[in-house]
């Protein structure tokens, strides 16, 4: 039985500019990444797919989640053009998982693309969002319901350091390689943390029955504007 699936679902966008990428090391270490384009367009959706496989190969020939991320936020910072004033290139947010044959899970993200791990029925969510209403939350500042679409991190940044008290341009944690992984787009969350939805009720079945429940109910849960729904659900054991 396959141990990992992806769905996706366009909501009420033009483009699907979310993509996934799976990649196998040959030592072993495997990188399951998803991206959440901004905008949506031709081109962003092209250079989101594009930098997802980039991405998961670079991680994965790391064996390291974070080593990953860096090389290909470096990268799209030096793209040319990226500093022009009047040119604006794509960009997306990211989050990417690596296994190693250790029975480590690496995470790494910028932006508010999201990892959430199940294990014995409890759902931990791994990252931490880079978004102004994260920003505000901990400076204890009130903020609106606009802040969580102001990304403060993402692929395609020239920034280099975070403003003094802010957090990290780039996110990392580790865990044991054991449960079920999932990796969502904001727009697959975000509607049912609004409906107060239990997440991990909705990961049941194989992961590819689980993937399709989530996307699906992100879709039926969303406002009136249903934004791009994607999720990667993998099996991982040590």
């Amino acid at each position: 039985m396959r141990t990992y699936a992806t769905a996706q679902l366009i909501g009420d966008r033009s483009h699907q500019c979310d993509a996934t990428a799976i990649s196998t090391a040959p030592s072993g270490a495997r990188a399951y990444v998803l991206l959440d384009g901004i905008g949506s367009s031709d081109e962003v959706q092209a250079w989101t797919r594009r930098t997802a496989r980039r991405l998961a190969r670079a991680a994965a020939t790391a064996g390291d989640a974070l080593a990953g991320l860096t090389r290909i936020y470096d990268q799209a910072a030096e793209e040319p053009d990226r500093r022009h004033p009047f040119v604006e290139l794509p960009a997306a947010c990211a989050v990417v998982a690596v296994t190693r044959t250790d029975g480590t899970l690496t995470i790494a993200w910028c932006g508010d693309s999201r990892a959430y791990l199940l294990v014995d029925g409890e759902l931990e969510q791994l990252t931490v969002d880079h978004n102004m209403r994260q920003v505000r939350i901990d400076r204890g500042e009130p903020f609106g319901p606009r802040s969580r679409n102001q990304v403060t991190s993402y692929l395609g940044s020239t920034a280099t350091e975070p403003e003094p008290g802010e957090r990290p341009l780039l996110g990392s944690v580790q865990r044991p390689a054991n449960g079920r992984l999932l990796l969502a787009s904001d727009g697959a969350y975000e509607p049912l943390e609004d409906s107060c939805r239990d997440l991990a009720k909705l990961l049941d079945g194989t992961p590819a029955e689980a993937a399709r429940a989530f996307t699906r109910a992100a879709i039926d849960h969303a406002s009136a504007h249903a934004d791009n729904a994607t999720v990667l659900v993998a099996d991982i054991r040590p």
